[in-house]
């Protein structure tokens, strides 16, 4: 039976800021405007503040991240806090993940209605429309803006949940070439928008001081009747700076996509963070920059607030055909990015929600993979189902849905901040990579860069808390809904079958085959078979792992299932087809290869004999080696024996392999199973070459070689064996008791043959010649 995972599509670190960037870089397009309409012209500098302040929340989670490869806010704050803590913070994530597709997808549909109403106004101007695209003062029909963005928000959610039923490999393909697009589009921007910047000679917006900051009464909340603002500096710039805290968004993508990371899995993991810090930096601070640079006043906020890199371009230094034409080009281009930040939003949400699932907080309703794509398509389903929801409530509204975005942006990142900070003295686990700077006093550490980052997120969040009343209703409304619903379905999941005290088990798409081969797990010759048999020892497996690159070889984990003489076959039934037990197994494979970014193939087969099924699935599989953890019953020797006797009665053609048990401590012992050149102590060596020396002194032996010898003794030790068996055998037995040539059945060869030369499998300490195993 072949199983398959939901996951184990492993992605390079550029597919993956890729998918974090068309949500983070799709900011650069409506964040200016929100800010602005909100705090007054100094807001490019604030968005220029939060986007550098990006690369320490971003740290953050790379540092959570490398604790927990299936990671986000919602593992890190039960690890930190506890289960109510994290169900607040998932919903107030979900809260974030579920406005993100809508504001971006409304915000593209502004773009291109923007531009077809503006074409049209030429058309009038011009004479080339149609009368019926006319109203009676010879001026052009003009399409209602929040109502057909949302029409083209609708159409493009449907397509991107479509591109997630097919699988995160898809959509990632989808996010690259987007941004590979959108490179060239920030590349003439930045330049062109530079060079007419210096040419106009304009200013930089005016500084981020308190006299420059002008409010708008939506921007103060409940502050808007007081002076507060303006007497307290400090609190001013706090409230700017939350208004600008939308930029910021899609850090906890990084962390859901993670699990998808390639190996080196940690260093992929920071150059995907370096990537969207750079890209993310330079679009979205320096095109906010320009955009109060070059547009006037008069028409900056009133007429392209949501869709300021538009209007740029209809203010760069040029011809007005190239200056349309740009525009056209960025219309295009802000469709594409922004709409891709839905399929961000579906990722990262359908992420936090599998998350949950495991964790019992869900129904197991939810992680049935889909049949032909082996995705979570019911999490998927119920995203896209929400955002819809979320475009026709808000009628397309980006003023909306920008200001109650922010609120689940900024309490997830705090809640985040808090657990991590509580983890640096709570968890005692493996730990790739710190947030800097830190200090210690003795044997106490003082994480002065984690405690910063949590004191301006915590400040922000409160701040933003009492001045952003659209967000904080309709956010605290949000997550209180969500978090009834998780709460209610765990406790009744707890009910039912006790979750609490089970292992999470990952779901499989099950494939019944009469045989076992190579095609039926779509993998190349020269595999790794890895066995396993319990949960709780993955050592054989990581081991592997460890060892092999999966890009020039596949690795396949079997586990047998024992049948008895005469016992029940296979049943077409997947709940018969695959025990609890097989499940577990497998459910901590997936979770081991996808901490290193690796991919594997998962299968069970019957057996009467474990051995003859492990050799006979190895030689079907036309495996390079075998790795088998170290039995509690046998020694490695034993366990070698009865691999090779199986190999024995194997039928021809049979393929020789690599045999390798890996203790729980990581040490690694090697058998050659099938015929191969034996393995010769020095001694053994000299003794050939005093040999060919005498012997050739012959004239009549000038030819012989090394070989020569070697052959001739093999064939009169055949000889004396098949005249004098009982004689020969004590002679053999005298001469390895005498301790010259003394070889146990036991330690590992000094090197591997050439059947498994593809596996960097030398093991964790160098092989000996007195420790060399024949079979």
């Amino acid at each position: 039976m072949v199983a398959s995972s939901v996951m184990l599509t492993f992605i390079s670190f550029w597919r993956a800021a890729a998918i974090v960037l068309n949500d983070l870089g799709s900011s650069a397009f409506y964040a200016g405007g929100i800010a602005e309409e909100a705090v007054g012209k100094a807001a490019p500098w604030f968005i220029l503040g939060v986007m550098l302040f990006s690369f320490a929340v971003r740290a953050v989670y790379v540092e959570s991240c490398s604790m927990f490869t299936r990671g986000g806010v919602y593992r890190v704050v039960k690890e930190a806090l506890g289960g109510t803590f994290a169900k607040l913070s998932v919903s107030a994530l979900m809260f974030d993940y579920i406005l993100t597709g809508p504001i971006s997808g409304v915000s593209a549909g502004q773009y291109i209605v923007g531009l077809l109403n503006e074409m049209m106004v030429v058309g009038a101007v011009h004479g080339w429309l149609p009368h019926s695209l006319l109203v009676a003062s010879h001026t052009a029909v003009q399409l209602p803006m929040n109502a057909t963005a949302a029409v083209f928000a609708v159409a493009v959610t449907v397509f991107y949940w479509w591109q997630n039923i097919k699988g995160i490999e898809e959509s990632s393909d989808r996010a690259m070439e987007v941004m590979k697009i959108t490179t060239v589009m920030v590349v003439i921007l930045l330049i062109w928008g530079i060079y007419s910047a210096i040419h106009l000679g304009v200013k930089l917006p005016p500084f981020p001081t308190p006299s420059h900051l002008h409010f708008s009464d939506d921007a103060l909340g409940i502050f808007k009747h007081t002076k507060m603002a303006g007497a307290l500096g400090l609190f001013g710039i706090i409230v700017a700076f939350g208004h600008s805290v939308l930029a910021m968004s899609g850090e906890e993508s990084l962390a859901q996509v993670n699990r998808e990371i390639e190996h080196p899995k940690l260093k992929n993991l920071k150059r995907a963070a370096i990537v969207i810090a750079i890209y993310s930096c330079i679009f979205t601070g320096m095109a906010s920059m320009l955009a109060v640079m070059l547009i006037p006043d008069s028409v900056r906020v009133p007429i392209y607030r949501d869709n300021l890199i538009a209007g740029m371009a209809m203010y760069m230094v040029g011809p007005p055909v190239l200056r349309i034409a740009f525009r056209v080009f960025v219309v295009v281009v802000g469709f594409l990015i922004l709409s891709g930040a839905i399929n961000t939003s579906m990722i990262g949400s359908t992420g936090v929600l599998m998350r949950v699932a495991e964790d019992g907080v869900l129904t197991d309703w939810f992680r049935k993979p889909q049949k032909r794509y082996g995705t979570s398509y019911r999490i998927v389903n119920m995203v896209a189902c929400l955002q819809l929801f979320t475009i026709i409530v808000s009628r397309g509204n980006v003023i909306t849905l920008g200001e109650a975005y922010a609120f689940g942006v900024i309490w997830s990142f705090t809640f985040n901040s808090l657990a991590m900070l509580v983890l640096r003295y709570k968890y005692k686990g493996e730990r790739g990579w710190k947030v800097p700077p830190n200090f210690r006093i003795g044997k106490l550490e003082i994480p002065v860069g984690l405690v910063s980052v949590f004191m301006v997120l915590v400040c922000t969040a409160i701040v933003n808390f009492f001045t952003k009343e659209v967000a904080t209703v309709s956010g605290v409304a949000f997550a209180a809904t969500f978090f009834c619903i998780f709460s209610f379905s765990e406790h009744k999941n707890k009910q039912r079958h006790a979750l609490a005290a089970q292992q999470m088990k990952e779901h499989f798409q099950l494939e019944h085959e009469d045989t076992v081969g190579r095609e039926q797990l779509n993998i190349r010759t020269g595999c790794v078979m890895v066995t396993m048999r319990d949960s709780a020892n993955p050592y054989a497996l990581k081991w592997t792992l460890a060892r092999t690159n999966t890009d020039d070889q596949d690795i396949v984990v079997l586990t047998a299932r024992m049948m008895g003489a005469g016992g029940p076959e296979f049943l077409e039934a997947s709940e018969q087809l695959f025990s609890e037990h097989e499940q577990l197994i497998f459910t901590k494979a997936v979770s081991v290869a996808e901490s290193f970014g690796k991919h594997i193939s998962l299968l069970v087969v019957p057996a009467g004999d474990v051995f003859a099924a492990l050799v006979q699935t190895a030689n079907s599989l036309e495996a390079d080696a075998v790795v088998s953890g170290l039995s509690s019953r046998m020694t490695a020797q034993d366990q070698a024996f009865h691999v090779g006797q199986a190999w024995e009665n194997l039928p021809d053609p049979k393929r020789q392999f690599t045999f390798f048990v890996i203790g729980p401590d990581g040490e690694a012992q090697a058998f050659h199973i099938g015929p191969h050149v034996p393995t010769l102590q020095a001694d053994d060596v000299q003794l050939v070459h005093r040999l060919w020396l005498n012997v050739q002194r012959d004239p009549s032996m000038q030819g012989l070689h090394h070989s020569d010898v070697v052959t001739y003794a093999l064939t009169r030790l055949a000889s004396e064996y098949a005249r004098d068996k009982q004689e020969t055998l004590k002679d053999m037995r005298r001469a390895i008791m005498s301790g010259h040539h003394a070889r146990g059945l036991g330690a590992s060869y000094p090197e591997l043959p050439e059947a498994s030369s593809e596996l960097a499998m030398p093991a964790p300490k160098p092989y000996n010649d007195s420790d060399s195993h024949d079979l």
